[in-house]
């Protein structure tokens, strides 16, 4: 049995898969100022690749995407390539 066919049967299993655009750190006054309309800087720059972790193991990279009313990931590597 191949590998592909022995992992067919867990197919049907749902996994979180989590889109990380960064993690600030704030210190506990700048998240207590924070209100509607406040911006949070990120780490990372616009356009750059954005971490994609499945069960918290990162396992892909991917750009933000928009498609007419919603906003979606683009896949555009794997981790190790």
């Amino acid at each position: 049995m191949t590998p592909m066919e022995e992992i067919a049967k867990l197919a049907d299993v749902p996994v979180l898969i989590e889109v990380e655009i960064g993690r600030p750190m704030l210190k506990l006054g700048e998240i207590l100022a924070l209100e509607e309309g406040s911006v949070v800087a990120l780490p990372r720059s616009a356009g750059e690749n954005i971490d994609i972790r499945v069960g918290g193991v990162l396992v892909c990279y991917g750009e933000v995407i928009v498609m007419e009313d919603s906003v979606g990931v683009r896949i555009t590597g794997f981790r190790g390539e």
